[in-house]
């Protein structure tokens, strides 16, 4: 007898909401505007996820970046059509520079509208509203516009292509498709996700066993697509197999502890401060390289003296021998299997000499005496480093800076290398503290970028975050100054009084500080470190041209 149960519903926006539960969301990001607040109203009514109200669209994506960065997964965040969607631009091709899975939700107008041509606010009053989207599709893995018929299987698949691609994909819900009743059932099969083929593991496997045949050394390079899938865990365990050494890009400083006797350090090619790390990594045979990408600032330039076609390279779905691909293997799986061969070795390898372990953190020199410069920040903020902190770094001197520290065990190093957009940081602290709101989190950003999207400083403090927040001032644009005209007028930005600003976006009682001396930056850090209950603005007074070394390897070279 055939069954006569109605099957159960849920409104598109409630569809789309639930799944993203079901990938481990617990907030959504971003701003409400006329053409998604009907979309918005299905997705928060049905499911548990936080709405977390930005600034501007810019900072939405920016923060659901940071978010899906630090939580090794997806996350979402949702404009309005053509004046919100275009704001967020900028963000969406950062996530897509860098491998992160960002769903960018888009409230669009309804199907009668679009379908009519009508020419209504937000379009560009051509009675086209693929514009956007096909914007869209240049930075995006994937840009679809649901529709009712189809509206579950455009949902799913645009969500695995964001998964299995660890790029952002973008989602356009007419406003009338928000409401549509489709099928919950496919809701009770949860997504599968990252699925190797299985032949092409085994002809991995058996190549990968002969190219590094009984080599007594084995030499890796990690980026940081291993940080997209959450692989951490297993680059440690392939670096206490015997005779492997580790270097990691300045993208994945922290990736494996520093303190490691495997880890070799950052390479960078010719911009890698340890010559001893170079020579290893550019002479090495064989070589692997794992989650790696080969940009400019992570080459050192391209000074790189490896050749990528001689050497294992495991990409996030696809790896390659001596060039020879093999494709349908997911990154999860083609380190799997390098630990298990390096593991059958026979016979194993005898344990390699290790290189003496950095010195400790947490000894202390003496403060130095004078004005405050990039030489005395960074060993003293090192010393101020806990263990399993979160250093959020700013492209420029903040991050190249960072770049020059030993950072305690556990730390994890949040930067934006191979976009470089600045301003990205702060907003993008917001997503990564919500992600692990109990983790210690330090934001270092200088004058320039965090004019830019100072406005989430606001968001940040009153949602009871509490990082601490070094402001460098050092007077406009370094970076720029370091490769070109440091005395034009573009180089300049207006002063701004820095420790008022918590008070004007909302947060009078914020600790504030201003310095300008090593013992004054010391005799705060203490302090900030004495009161862990809340956050702190610190404003550290830097000279005009003071860069770390590192930047100004990398202004040299772009002159």
């Amino acid at each position: 007898m055939t069954s006569t149960t109605a099957r159960p519903n849920v409104s598109v926006g409630g569809y789309l909401a639930r799944r993203l539960e079901q990938l481990g969301l617990e907030h959504l990001f971003g701003l409400p505007g006329d053409f998604n607040l009907a979309l918005l109203d299905e997705m928060l009514a049905t499911t548990n996820l936080n709405w977390v109200g930005s600034s501007n669209e810019l900072n939405a994506g920016y923060a659901a970046d940071g978010y899906a960065r630090l939580r090794r997964g997806p996350a979402a965040f949702v404009t309005t059509f053509g004046v919100g969607e275009l704001s967020a631009v900028n963000a969406l091709a950062g996530s897509y520079a860098e491998d992160v899975p960002v769903v960018h939700i888009v409230g669009l107008p309804s199907t009668t509208v679009i379908n009519n041509g009508t020419l209504v606010h937000h379009s560009l009053a051509d009675g086209d509203f693929g514009h956007f989207v096909r914007m869209a599709s240049e930075v995006t893995a994937t840009a679809v516009v649901v529709r009712t018929q189809n509206a579950a299987t455009a949902i799913d698949q645009a969500l695995l292509t964001a998964v299995g691609s660890s790029k952002p994909v973008y989602l356009g819900i007419p406003a009338d498709v928000a409401l549509a009743p489709v099928s919950a059932m496919p809701l009770t099969r949860p997504l599968r996700v990252l699925r190797s083929d299985p032949a092409a593991a085994e002809d991995f496997r058996d190549a990968l066993t002969e190219f590094l045949g009984g080599a007594a050394e084995v030499t890796v390079l990690a980026g940081p697509r291993l940080y997209r899938r959450q692989l951490e865990q297993r680059i440690r365990a392939i670096a206490a197999q015997n005779g492997v050494r580790i270097a990691t890009q300045s993208a994945s400083k922290a990736l494996l502890d520093e303190s490691h006797p495997a880890n070799l350090g950052v390479y960078a090619g010719a911009f890698t401060h340890n010559a001893e790390t170079r020579r290893r990594i550019d002479e090495a045979s064989p070589l692997v390289l794992s989650g790696v990408v080969l940009t400019d600032f992570l080459t050192g330039s391209f000074t790189h003296g490896f050749d990528p076609d001689q050497a294992v390279d495991l990409q996030l779905d696809h790896a390659r021998i001596a060039g020879n691909a093999f494709y349908g293997l997911y990154l999860e799986e083609s380190l799997r299997i390098l630990e298990e061969v390096l593991e059958a070795r026979d016979p194993r390898p005898e344990p390699l000499p290790r290189r003496p372990v950095p010195a400790s953190c947490a000894h202390k020199a003496a403060t130095p005496q004078g004005q405050l410069t990039h030489a005395d920040l960074w060993p003293l903020l090192q010393d101020h480093l806990a263990p399993g902190t979160l250093l959020v770094a700013e492209a420029g001197t903040s991050f190249y800076g960072a770049l020059e520290m030993t950072l305690p065990d556990g730390c994890d190093l949040l930067g934006q290398p191979v976009w470089s957009s600045i301003g990205y940081t702060l907003p993008a602290t917001v997503g990564a503290m919500l992600a692990e709101p109990v983790r210690e989190t330090v934001l270092v950003i200088g004058d320039g970028s965090a004019q830019l999207t100072i406005q989430e400083l606001g968001r940040l403090l009153a949602l009871g975050l509490k990082p601490t927040i070094l402001l460098i001032n050092n007077n406009g644009y370094t970076v720029e100054r370091a490769i070109r005209s440091p005395e034009a007028a573009y180089q300049d930005i207006v002063a701004w009084n820095w420790t008022s600003l918590p008070a004007a976006l909302g947060a009078p009682t914020t600790p504030v500080y201003r310095v300008d001396t090593p013992a004054g930056l010391v005799e705060v850090l203490e302090k900030v470190r004495a009161d862990t209950d809340q956050a702190a603005l610190v404003e550290v007074i830097l000279p005009r041209d003071d860069a770390p070394e590192s930047l100004l390897h990398i202004a040299r070279s772009v002159r």
